[in-house]
């Protein structure tokens, strides 16, 4: 390595290495050809098929967009994937913020590619209700799964949708599947009303928690806990070890409150620390003892069967809510009326029957 002399100054520096390509030269030419602009739905297809991260990757933005203009090739796409799809197990997970979900899903899918499993990790990220915007930082926070070449972490902003779910989270699933993913894993904004909707689309439902948070009691509430198909105390590390056990054995007691599942399945709940991995194999290995269960007694199956239908009806509700608030002659009697409500000449009802009336008499 040259020394570089300055003759203005006693200090000298080293030339530094020479700078590494940014991109693997393999890949340029296929990201290239995936680059260009609008490529078609066959394209994209034989691409998600034949294991086109380019590919795949676009075809998941062109599901996630807004644009209408999209939404005919999104479908194509979709409906050439559905008869690779449905060979994944599908986990939800779940926690309020700080509980530890974005640690315990990266030392979980460092886990399973030790398997030798595919993991696919969709992670939704709340969006200002301000600003609209998202940090999307799900990669930033699972900097060792995310160079992990049998995982893939897709952040996606939740937008306006209930609860924060990403709007098209249920159709990217069905692009992860015929990509060929073992697992898909759903991360929740965790505020509340988005374990419902990732609960109406995955196969186990997991709900972490911590100790010492004030939270045991709190927890025995319906809703969130009668969903939850395991519990794990997250955080069980150092000091808080003794606090996380005590909280497994509250949550248990509570656990026994609520009625058997329709699944069969006794929900279990156990303790484990994302940072030393102590207690994750347990997880997988519960995660297995479900899966074998309800397959055999053809819940599994079943429960998919009316997760079809449930997607089937909130897509038309979506459908025609965007339809209404696309049509131009209710855009302009829209704005209107929402001056009139503002100025008090007409009720929040009545100019919502009027726009309803105007809408299906068009």
């Amino acid at each position: 390595m040259k020394s570089i002399k300055n003759h203005n100054s006693a200090l000298t520096e080293k030339e530094g290495v020479s700078k590494p390509e940014l991109i693997n030269p393999n890949s340029i030419s296929k990201i290239q050809h995936f680059r260009k602009e609008q490529p078609n739905a066959k394209d994209l297809i034989d691409g998600i098929l034949s294991g086109n991260m380019a590919a795949f990757s676009r075809a998941i933005t062109l599901v996630e967009s807004t644009n209408v203009d999209h939404l005919t090739k999104a479908n194509e796409i979709i409906n050439a994937c559905l008869p690779f799809a449905n060979k994944s197990v599908r986990i939800g997970i779940t926690g309020v913020p700080g509980v530890g979900k974005s640690t315990f899903i990266e030392a979980f899918g460092k886990h399973l590619t030790q398997l030798g499993k595919k993991v696919a990790v969709l992670a939704v990220d709340p969006s200002s209700s301000i600003s609209h915007g998202s940090i999307l930082g799900d990669k930033t926070r699972m900097e060792e799964l995310v160079k992990d070449p049998n995982a893939f972490i897709r952040p996606s902003a939740s937008g306006e949708t209930l609860g924060g779910v990403a709007r098209k989270t249920r159709e990217t699933i069905t692009l992860c599947e015929a990509f060929g993913f073992d697992i898909i894993i759903i991360e929740t904004v965790g505020v509340g009303q988005s374990e419902t909707a990732v609960h109406s689309m995955v196969d186990f439902f997991l709900l972490l928690k911590i100790a010492g948070a004030g939270d045991e009691l709190q927890g025995i509430k319906r809703g969130i806990m009668e969903m939850a198909d395991a519990i794990v105390i997250n955080k069980a590390d150092g000091d808080n070890v003794t606090k996380a056990k005590m909280a497994k054995t509250e949550f248990n007691r509570a656990l026994h409150l609520f009625p058997a599942k329709k699944s069969g399945w006794t929900p279990t709940t156990a303790t484990c620390s994302a940072i030393t991995t102590e207690g994750i194999d347990e997880v997988w290995s519960t995660i297995e003892s479900f899966l074998k269960l309800t397959q055999s007694n053809n819940y599994f199956y079943e429960k998919r069967q009316e997760q079809n239908q449930f997607w089937m009806m909130e897509t038309i509700n979506e459908q025609l809510k965007s339809h209404f608030y696309s049509n131009p002659a209710i855009e302009t009697m829209l704005e209107e009326n929402k001056i009139a409500v503002l100025e008090g000449t007409i009720s929040p009802f009545a100019a919502a029957q009027l726009l309803l009336k105007k809408y299906f008499n068009s």
